[in-house]
């Protein structure tokens, strides 16, 4: 997935305000204890970090 797409996707969830906040300053168990823009400074994959949020906020199977 590329970056783009994943803060599409993210903005589609959220909104463009929100999803910028949740990604700085939600942390997550799901990426180790990290922010998205933690993790994705860590070097994970667009993909996973979305998989990730997927997974704690429950989002529809349709915008996965």
């Amino acid at each position: 997935m590329r970056l783009t797409t994943f803060w599409e996707r993210m903005a589609d969830h959220f909104g463009a305000v929100y999803a910028e906040s949740f990604a700085r300053d939600h942390v997550m168990s799901e990426l180790g204890g990290r922010t998205v823009h933690e993790a994705l400074e860590a070097g994970w994959e667009a993909k996973d970090v979305w998989r990730a949020v997927c997974a704690a906020v429950d989002v529809p199977a349709d915008k996965r």
